[in-house]
Order: structure tokens, then C-alpha cells, then sequence
């Protein structure tokens, strides 16, 4: 990183725009011939719910990890809450909260236990355990041992441990990742309440319908690029992707549904016949004038949508295997996994 105009760590950046919580400039980072961080320049806004996405690969790890002070970059600069976090900056560590994929629990403590230690190693009492066990709706599961706890619990104790100092920033690492849907559902209520108290969250995430719903913006990252960042409703807005009409197999057929005026492409998919089309009123005025509209649902475009045209050519998806981003310990790299830190 560059460091000739950087300022002490432990002075705060006096210039720094006083509503941005995270400001990344020409950020690079390189593993031998792998580029995984190329020239991204982004901004977290104060009280902003921030997603970043993007395929494995893509530098999102690495570039989290840059943020968090974990790793340094190569050039470029970084400023959190108006601090370097490079070379590590311990006065940072109490104002950030981190929660990673693999967050390691006193196992053999309660969770009220658990998260009463890790409030101490912060030098906060242990009321402030019964608080975060609240806004992660785990009071009733305080005296049950962490072992015991389900997953979807241990994934809120693990956003608790990153909120009982009452940080200004926090970092969510797939936060519903392998949880069943009523779990992944019961933690975005916990993920709303977090953002109605206008914390400043950066939040990785493979479940797009996630993001759309949760984030006020998002950076799709590919190559080590920044490759779209805005809302998710301007991203689909601008992105102009079809919707689908879904039409009850054997009441169509493909060449009938393929010659009404409208109709972009169809194709069959799982017991019904898909209509893409960026005229969807026209189009179901043809098909109820065919065959009624008893059984034909709708659906517009969405944030996946976007994420697709951006790296499917690559044959990427979500969750798709990748060219491994060296920093994440998934892509069995060697580099050092991604943890957490309690200040001394």
C-alpha cells in the first residue's frame, strides 16, 4: 500500500469525508501471476447496508481482508472510519465487528457465557451480553450450551460476538450460508433490525435474493474489478433483462408460444413453458386471449439477473467454483484463513 502520503496509523485522517465509513482508492493486491485485486475504488456510506458480490475468485475475500487490516495491499489506499487500517491499527479494532464464515465459540460455555467473555475481552460488562442477545432474539437459548445451539442459532451468536462492543462497523461473511430457508428467513429479520438502527454493515453474500433485499447498494466484483455498483433496483432497472412468463405445460406449444408478437425466446423448464419477453403486458394479453391466464404467473426481472450477464459468460453462478481468490480458504491456496481479532 501506499504509505509516502499515508498518515500514522494512529492519527486520524483529517481530510476524510466525515459520512463515508470505508473509502477504497486503486486498491491492488497480487499472488505471483494472479491479479486478484485490480484497481477497485468503492465507498461505504455511514449507516449504508453495502453488499459485495461476486463469483468465487473475484477478490472479494481479499479485498475484505485489505479492508479489515488482515492483509496488505500492494498499492492504493484505504481508509477506515477515517483510519489506515495498515500497518495494524489497534485503536480501530473496538470501533469494527467482525463476523467471518468459519466463527470459532467457547463451545462448552453458555451462550449468555460466550458471548459475556468475549464482551470482557472488549472491556464491556456483561450486560451488554444480554442486550446482543436480545437484537439477535436469543434470549431464551442464553443458559443452553453453544454445542447444543442449532445452526441457524450459532449463526446469530456469531453476528452477536460481533456486536456486543456496540462496534460502528460491521463485516458480515455469509452470514446465512448452509442454513435451511426458515432459518435463512428468521436471520434477514435480524439483518433488518441491525439496519433500522443505522449501523454500517459490508455484507458478502452468494444468495442474490438476499441482496436485493437487504442492501441499499452492491458492488458485483469480477476478475478483481469492480464490474457494476449501484442499488440493486437501478442495477436491474438499467440492465433491461426480460420477464418471464410461466405457462402450465400442454397449453401452449413451443412454435404457437414462439410466434406471438412479443415473445423474445421460449423454452421449457420444469413442468412449465418460459416466455422471456421486455413486453410482458402485450404478451399476456395474447396468452389469456389463447388460453386464459388460470395458472400463468410472472416474473420480472431481479438482481440475479444482473450477477448472470455480468459473469455467466465465464460459466459463473453463485457459489460456482472459480479461479480460488487466494485470500479465501476455500480455494485451498495456502494463504492464511480468514479470522477474527479481539483487541489486546
Amino acid at each position: 500500500m501506499t504509505t509516502d502520503r499515508t498518515p500514522p496509523p494512529d492519527s486520524p485522517d483529517r481530510d476524510a469525508d466525515p459520512d463515508v465509513a470505508v473509502s477504497v482508492q486503486q486498491v491492488r493486491k497480487r499472488y505471483g501471476d494472479r491479479q486478484a485485486v485490480d484497481g477497485i475504488s468503492l465507498d461505504v456510506r455511514r449507516g449504508e447496508f453495502f453488499g459485495l458480490l461476486g463469483p468465487n475468485g473475484a477478490g472479494k475475500t481479499t479485498l475484505i481482508e485489505i479492508v479489515e487490516g488482515l492483509r496488505r495491499a500492494d498499492s492504493g489506499t484505504v481508509r477506515v472510519l477515517g483510519r489506515s487500517p495498515w500497518p495494524r491499527d489497534t485503536a480501530l479494532l473496538p470501533r469494527i465487528g467482525v463476523q467471518t464464515q468459519a466463527s470459532a465459540f467457547f463451545v462448552r460455555q453458555t451462550a449468555r457465557e460466550h458471548l459475556a467473555t468475549v464482551a470482557g475481552l472488549y472491556r464491556k460488562d456483561a450486560a451488554a451480553a444480554d442486550r446482543t442477545l436480545a437484537t439477535v432474539g436469543l434470549t431464551e437459548q442464553r443458559d443452553v450450551l453453544v454445542e447444543n445451539l442449532s445452526g441457524g442459532q450459532r449463526q446469530r451468536l456469531a453476528i452477536a460476538s460481533a456486536l456486543v462492543h456496540d462496534p460502528e462497523l460491521i463485516f458480515l461473511d455469509e452470514p446465512t450460508a448452509a442454513l435451511d430457508p426458515q432459518a435463512r428467513r428468521d436471520l434477514w429479520e435480524v439483518l433488518r433490525t441491525l439496519k433500522s438502527e443505522g449501523r454500517t454493515i459490508v455484507y458478502t453474500t452468494h444468495h442474490l435474493d438476499e441482496a436485493e433485499a437487504l442492501c441499499d447498494r452492491v458492488a458485483i466484483l469480477v476478475g478483481g474489478r469492480v464490474a457494476a455498483l449501484d442499488s440493486p433496483h437501478r442495477l436491474v432497472a438499467a440492465a433491461g433483462a426480460p420477464a418471464r412468463l410461466l405457462v402450465p405445460a400442454g397449453r401452449l406449444g413451443l412454435a404457437q408460444a414462439a410466434a406471438l408478437e412479443g415473445v423474445d425466446r421460449v423454452s421449457e423448464q420444469g413442468g412449465s413453458l418460459v416466455l422471456e419477453t421486455s413486453a410482458p403486458g402485450r404478451v399476456l394479453q395474447a396468452v389469456d386471449a389463447l388460453t386464459g391466464l388460470d395458472g400463468v404467473m410472472t416474473r420480472t426481472a431481479t438482481l440475479e439477473d444482473v450477477y448472470l450477464e455480468l459473469t455467466g459468460h465465464s460459466g459463473h453462478h453463485p457459489g460456482a467454483a472459480g479461479p480460488a481468490d487466494p485470500a479465501d480458504p476455500a480455494g485451498q491456496s495456502g494463504a492464511p484463513a480468514h479470522t477474527s481479532e479481539f483487541p489486546a
